[in-house]
């Protein structure tokens, strides 16, 4: 299958795609409350920030402060990677996992108020939803390997291995 180089998938389309990836990808973000987002300030350089993020109903949540930078960012540009939070230690339990992606901004009433009511944020706060366009798991496999496994809307898990 040709993959266009705009395509992308929420996440119940990738965790009907690739399930024990995503299953994989959801237990190390739900490891930690903490996590890293990346975004694109005016000037184009990156902007990292702590940030908590949601599973709900079949899609990955990203919820902010109003008017955070990384609110505004995002609705300039809507390009984000996410980093899940390694944990202590070097042990990596479950491996180092990155998403990539799109944040929309969430405007309906009736999503906000789904959300209020799952999540409980502070209010007012930004919710975007994502659509993403790579998802990352980086391991070692044996104390030999590290591999990494890429997935991409339209395309099966790709896994390379190096030594």
């Amino acid at each position: 299958m040709n993959r266009a180089e705009n395509w992308t998938a929420d996440w119940a389309a990738f965790s009907s795609a690739e399930p024990d990836l995503a299953k994989t990808v959801e237990a190390r973000f739900g490891a930690f409350t903490h996590h890293v987002l990346a975004t694109l300030r005016k000037d184009g350089s990156p902007r990292t920030t702590g940030l908590e993020v949601r599973f709900l109903n079949g899609e990955l949540w990203l919820g902010m402060m109003p008017d955070s930078l990384k609110a505004l960012d995002l609705r300039r540009d809507p390009r984000f990677a996410l980093q899940a939070n390694p944990g202590e230690g070097q042990t990596m339990g479950g491996g180092d996992v990155r998403i990539s992606g799109r944040a929309i901004e969430v405007e309906d009433p009736q999503t906000r108020t789904r959300y209020v009511e799952e999540v409980e944020p502070p209010e007012p706060f930004h919710l975007f939803r994502t659509e993403l366009t790579e998802v990352v798991r980086t391991y070692v496999e044996d104390d030999t390997y590290l591999v990494s496994q890429v997935w991409k809307p339209g395309e099966p898990v790709r896994t390379l291995r190096r030594t």
